[in-house]
């Protein structure tokens, strides 16, 4: 059975199909042509040009992030980083290990990054997207423990949100306001938004159970928070939404999973960012497992959104993933 046979049977945006499926491992998959991305926990960043930037978690991910580019979201190229490929690296700003999760947006003619090293939050600033990325003083921001995967959110009344993962009990999606400069949080508002639950969120019943890889969207009344559950090694690695009527809560989670094995058709689906193309549609830029047998490395991927007025789902005929 060839992989377009498996695509071909997947469910579509109507399904309630939960993700636990069992997926029918193709006899031979078709070698591509292009060499895939492997940029894990992805990000993808429209510049008000129409250039297209992709950020994740390398492989080598001890180093720092390196930045691709595209004009139509299909075909990128690079590394394309003002450092040797790289945008950031421990050279210039806070980190020597575990550079992962990187967000990139832009507040007057600066650029920001939030990233993760060393298991915690910390952000770097650059004229240029494609870096260098740098700090004054190598620092983090300041959180109780270790944080990781941060996403900053400014909501229509001018206030900017982290929400990111706190490493207590398990993987814990917290919230807590910024300070003005975006440079730290407001300790004292922090809240915790998102545990891991659902019978989905946890399908091998770890003692650790994870949900992490935050990014939060504000439509009319309505915040929507899009998360990855389970441990990314698990085949059931999968994304959710929650739903809130204010930016701290309380969120009601997704009772199945969104975007997951069943409806892409391979394992190890989560762990993105959702963003508007610049024909205004909705994406998630995700990663997959490398195969039906190896996690790393781990593949970048899209897939188009439908919002349906509550929630969203999968558009068909949508998923592919990033070559170069």
């Amino acid at each position: 059975m060839t992989i377009l046979g498996v695509l071909s049977v997947l469910p579509s945006c109507s399904s309630n199909e939960t993700g636990n499926d069992v997926i029918q491992v193709p006899d031979a998959p078709a070698v591509p042509k292009k060499e895939i991305l492997t940029e894990a926990d992805p990000t993808i960043f429209l510049d008000e040009d129409g250039t297209y930037y992709l950020y994740g978690t390398a492989s080598n991910s001890g180093y720092g992030f390196y930045v691709y580019q595209s004009n139509d979201l299909n075909t990128w190229q690079g590394p394309v980083g003002n450092a040797n490929g790289f945008c950031l690296s421990g050279a210039t700003s806070f980190g020597t290990t575990g550079f992962w999760a990187p967000q990139v947006f832009k507040k007057g003619n600066t650029y920001y990054m939030f990233y993760t090293a060393n298991e915690q939050i910390a952000v770097a600033k650059s004229n240029s997207p494609k870096g260098p990325f740098t700090q004054d003083v190598k620092k983090a921001i300041a959180t109780p423990g270790k944080a990781i995967d941060p996403f900053v959110f400014f909501d229509t009344d001018g206030k900017a949100y982290l929400y990111h993962v706190r490493l207590q009990d398990g993987n814990r999606i917290f919230v807590a306001e910024m300070t003005d400069d975006l440079m730290g949080i407001k300790e004292e508002t922090a809240k915790e938004c998102v545990y891991a639950t659902e019978q989905w969120e946890n399908t091998a019943n770890a003692n650790w159970p994870v949900t992490e890889g935050p990014t939060v969207l504000h439509i009319g009344d309505t915040y929507y928070m899009f998360y990855s559950a389970n441990d990314f090694r698990n085949i059931d690695y999968a994304v959710g939404v929650a739903t809130a009527s204010s930016p701290y809560g309380p969120w009601a989670k997704s009772k199945q999973s969104v975007i997951n094995r069943s409806n892409i058709g391979y394992y190890g689906t989560g762990h993105g960012d959702i963003f508007k193309d610049a024909n205004g549609d909705w994406n998630y830029v995700f990663h997959t497992h490398q195969s039906f047998t190896e996690v790393s490395p781990r593949k970048t991927a899209v897939v188009g959104l439908k919002y349906l007025g509550t929630t969203f789902c999968v558009s068909d005929d949508t998923f592919h993933y990033l070559s170069k």
